[in-house]
């Protein structure tokens, strides 16, 4: 097993990653090495196409010392103490960033910029994983800029973002580019099956429905209830026949998104909450006085808390959408004859029905509603609002 290991259905880029980790061993062995390797890179590529794995995986190769190099072999064995220490996440000169917030601000940013100007304490690079690239705000965007623009000697930027235009023009143009796509579903179900040590036919089935996207397949294929709140989204579109069942659902979809952000909440809110208290020096027990000059600390955390819930809940109802689109598309499939090739086969005898009972450009209509839905809560209108809009949009022709 290698570094790579995990990186699914990326050849191409697996090969210039491991070219430039080559290069990058040869520059901190001996001072020399060739042009593939560059200061800073930005991964693009839809959900689910692994580009934080690869760029995980990049930073290990980047910290590997196996001795097997001195041999010839290429950095990222994935078992020395570089590599190892780099992918759990405690490697002294690697910074994973990923905002649980719907931005990341100025503050964060130069907070990162002073890290990237440190020399490493090993010795080789100093690594600054950003997986969340696409939400920085203008303001941190140009901070991030000078850094790239004058990077230190030894520090490597990894920017990850959907797509290039997710990035500003300023900062895409000094960064050396990698595109990822989307992997086979053969392939995301070969790596549950080896890796994660999933039931092969469980595998298959998660693959498919969730189209290569790797995060969801093994989502769907280790947590029972997620495959029961998939089910339910599925069945949405089988209980829009009238008005008040358009509203019923919407109801139900945006309690769902609701109860995830609670159970994200009831698990992180209430230990930051008491570890902050502590740190200020407040007694113990909830109903013991904070100290003075505290209250502002305090309100920070509840405000970030407050924003990493909007965006659960906001994530959330995104993946419900996104299964809602796919239904749309098998729908589809079956209309132009190719009903063996729909994904979300457990809901197959649907799936026909509704094809039986409508034409193309009504399915090609409500994937176009699931889109507008989407963009509408980017635009921050309110959920329900915008998924009861959805649904009735969604009633039978």
């Amino acid at each position: 097993m290698t570094v790579w290991d995990d990186v699914v259905g990326q050849a191409p880029v697996v090969a210039e990653l491991s070219a430039a980790a080559t290069d990058a061993d040869a520059l901190v062995t001996t001072g020399q090495g060739g042009a593939r390797m560059t200061h800073a890179w930005l991964f693009t590529g839809p959900p689910g196409s692994g580009r934080s794995t690869a760029a995980r995986a990049f930073a290990a190769a980047l910290q590997c010392v196996s001795p097997d190099r001195a041999l010839g072999a290429a950095p990222g064995c994935g078992f020395c103490d570089g590599c190892h220490t780099t992918l759990v996440g405690t490697h002294a000169d690697v910074e994973f960033v990923r905002t649980d917030l719907l931005s990341i601000g100025v503050k964060d940013t130069r907070d990162l910029v002073r890290r990237a100007s440190m020399s490493p304490a090993g010795g080789r690079w100093q690594v600054i994983v950003l997986e969340d690239a696409d939400r920085l705000t203008e303001g941190a965007a140009n901070v991030l800029l000078k850094a790239i623009e004058e990077p230190a000697p030894r520090t490597v930027w990894l920017l990850c973002a959907p797509s290039v235009e997710d990035a500003l023009p300023t900062i895409r143009s000094r960064c050396r580019l990698l595109s990822l796509r989307t992997p086979s579903a053969e392939a995301v179900a070969d790596v549950l099956t080896r890796c994660d040590g999933i039931d092969p036919g469980l595998a298959a089935e998660v693959a498919r429905a969730t189209q290569g996207h790797i995060g969801r397949a093994r989502r769907l294929a280790t947590d029972e209830a997620a495959r029961e709140r998939r089910a339910a989204v599925l069945r949405v579109p089988l209980r829009v026949a009238d008005v008040g069942g358009c509203l019923r659902a919407a109801q139900e979809l945006v309690d769902a998104a609701a109860e995830d952000a609670k159970a994200v909440a009831e698990g992180v809110d209430a230990k930051e909450t008491e570890e902050l208290r502590a740190a200020l020096g407040a007694s113990a027990g909830a109903g013991s006085r904070m100290p003075r000059g505290t209250a502002g600390a305090m309100k920070e955390l509840a405000d970030r808390q407050k924003r990493r819930s909007t965006r659960t809940q906001r994530d959330s109802l995104d993946l419900a959408l996104t299964d809602l689109a796919s239904f749309y598309r098998d729908v589809l499939t079956v209309q132009f004859g190719m009903g063996e090739r729909i994904a979300n086969t457990e809901v197959g005898d649907g799936i026909r029905k509704i094809a039986a009972s409508s034409r193309p450009e009504h399915s090609l209509r409500r994937i176009e509603a699931v889109l507008a839905c989407r963009e509408a809560l980017d635009r921050n209108v309110a959920p329900l609002l915008a998924v009861e809009s959805l649904t009735l949009s969604l009633r039978t022709p």
